[in-house]
């Protein structure tokens, strides 16, 4: 054999051993989910920790995943679904049975096993369900995560979040420090090899920053950073827009939406964790406007971005070869992102332009978005009396945007911290739709070394503070429009009423017209040395000179005018 034909035999056989072996690594990916060969299984578990139909893409984005996973080659008895499943058969659901997570998507609904539902998704059960404890479990199917020490999970979470906290539909919030030390125990007890997170919240990096250590092989990756909100997508009224009978809601998340796009397309035992984070890093947008988007951040063990994705949530057959290097999904434009905190705003004035015009029901509607906007102005207070009142100090602004240095945890005394937020929900009626986003001025009176007791009597005496100030104002309301309407009907404004004759003036008044309408009024003399009526004086003579026939023709728009006159009745009446 010549030397050439023997060259050709050996490039050929290296060929094929180098074949041999990636396909064999690939191989033991997909049966094992790590590279060493140890015999192990692939869990999963999936959160949607939220219910109400206008919160339809946290459902969306986790049944989005579970066909992901079932695809990847994920077996259901791995899979682990917590949702409280009020959205599919809706009566707001224009397609009932279907759910869907983009506008022209199909249905992601179909075949998702609902382990936990409605009040049994909760806290409790999730903790029971991550660290195997079957006997902790209370409602939904049992299913707990049977997993050992060659085992790698995934724990993916869509909903809302605030600083130190993510939302369950019923019972207590997931905190923070709570979480992370299920996590640890989960390590102590070689409850898995490698874990990976992920988080679709608002705030959603508070939760691991600082307090995740490196070394338990979890990776976590956050739609957000310590301090803004997440986003959702695939909303009314913004491009790419969903079917116009889903008017009101979103979709999707932005982050959780741009993860799943990305799986559903590449072949992911060829695409490892840190080629995909910067992927959704990208399409979540990084480089938008403050306000605008996002800032995907990831924490705990940075080894694990080598790994591939399909030792997590495996891949799809039919993706075979597809790789990372060739087609990605679109970016996402900025512009259709809605923050996650107005998406209930946008549902109920989506809900307000659809019905007929002076219905019953849409006057209901906006009622309820005017008693929601009143909520959220009573809860700006309340934080702002908050600590002025724990901190007995005026300007207390800068406490509700101020951070501590990027590194370090939300806070340092978490059971203070837990106290007060559950002080603030208790007393204020702070919800997590909302009012929770303000745990991040709690943390920073935790961390002046307030007394706690002191801050939960301060929370307590702020709700009513705020409360008797806004019966003021509704009390100062009520006697403006009973002034108004005493002006219209001729009353005084020491009470008594106009003579019979419109055209007579009593004594010590003058009548005047006003506006282009020449409306009427008859007011004090007393009135003309106060300085709006001097300035409206000296437009009349401007305007007409000192010397006119009829009546004073004051140029001023009625409702001005009405306004000043209100003012100095309410004053007169006080006297």
């Amino acid at each position: 054999m010549s030397s050439l034909a023997h060259l050709h035999v050996l490039v050929f056989l290296y060929a094929l051993l180098f074949y041999s072996a990636d396909s064999r690594k690939h191989q033991l990916l997909h049966d094992t989910g790590s590279e060493d060969g140890a015999k192990g299984t692939r869990w999963a578990v999936l959160i949607a920790g939220s219910n109400y139909y206008y919160n339809y893409r946290h459902q969306a984005d986790i049944c989005h995943a579970y066909q992901i996973l079932r695809k990847g080659g994920l077996k259901d008895e791995n899979i682990i679904v917590f949702m409280y499943d009020d959205i599919a058969f809706n009566s707001e659901n224009p397609r009932p049975g279907v759910i869907i997570n983009r506008p022209d998507g199909p249905d992601v609904y179909e075949g998702v096993p609902k382990d936990y539902t409605k009040e049994a998704v909760n806290v409790k059960n999730f903790y029971n369900v991550i660290l195997g404890n079957e006997s902790g479990i209370t409602g939904g199917s049992g299913k707990v995560v049977k997993s050992g020490p060659n085992d790698t999970i995934f724990i993916y979470y869509a909903d809302h979040g605030s600083p130190g906290l993510l939302s369950m539909p019923n019972g207590e919030d997931l905190h923070a420090k709570d979480f992370i030390k299920v996590l640890e125990k989960m390590h102590r007890l070689k409850r898995y090899k490698k874990m990976l997170i992920y988080v679709e919240a608002c705030e959603a990096g508070s939760m691991f920053e600082g307090i995740l250590k490196s070394n338990l092989n979890i990776f976590a990756v956050t739609a957000s950073n310590a301090t803004e909100s997440s986003y959702g997508t695939y909303c009314a009224g913004e491009y790419p827009t969903p079917p116009l009978e889903y008017n009101g809601v979103c979709l999707g998340d932005t982050f959780s939406i741009s993860w799943l796009e990305d799986s559903d397309l590449h072949d992911m035992s060829k695409e490892t964790l840190k080629q995909q984070y910067k992927v959704v890093k990208r399409r979540t947008g990084p480089d938008a406007e403050p306000g605008m988007s996002s800032h995907v951040c990831h924490f705990g063990s940075g080894k694990l971005l080598k790994d591939y994705l399909v030792s997590y949530i495996g891949t799809n057959p039919e993706n075979e070869n597809f790789t990372f290097s060739g087609f990605t999904a679109p970016q996402i434009s900025s512009s259709s992102f809605v923050n996650a905190r107005d998406i209930p705003l946008l549902y109920l004035q989506s809900k307000i332009q659809r019905s007929p015009m002076e219905s019953p029901e849409r006057q209901e509607l906006q009622k309820k978005l005017f008693e929601e906007m009143n909520h959220r102005q009573q809860i700006d207070h309340n934080i702002i009396e908050i600590l002025r009142l724990s901190l007995k100090q005026e300007n207390v602004l800068n406490l509700l945007t101020s951070t501590r240095t990027t590194g370090q945890p939300l806070v340092d005394d978490w059971d203070c911290f837990k106290t007060l937020v559950n002080s603030f929900k208790n007393h204020c009626g702070a919800t997590i739709d909302y009012g929770l986003k303000y745990t991040g001025a709690l943390a920073n009176i935790c961390n002046m070394g307030v007394d706690v007791n002191q801050t939960v009597s301060a929370i307590e005496q702020a709700y009513f503070i705020v409360r008797l100030k806004n019966q003021e104002k509704r009390r100062n309301r009520r006697s403006e429009r009973n002034i108004k309407a005493s002006l219209l009907s001729g009353e005084l404004s020491d009470g008594r009423r106009r003579v019979r004759d419109q055209n007579a003036v009593p004594r010590g008044h003058l009548a005047v017209y006003v506006g282009d309408g020449m409306q009427r009024f008859v007011i004090p003399t007393k009135y003309l040395q106060y300085p709006e009526f001097k300035v409206l004086m000296d437009e009349v003579a401007d305007e007409f000179g000192y010397e006119h026939e009829g009546g004073i023709h004051i140029p001023c728009e009625e409702s001005v005018f009405e306004e000043i006159l209100i003012r100095y009745m309410s004053c007169d009446k006080k006297k």
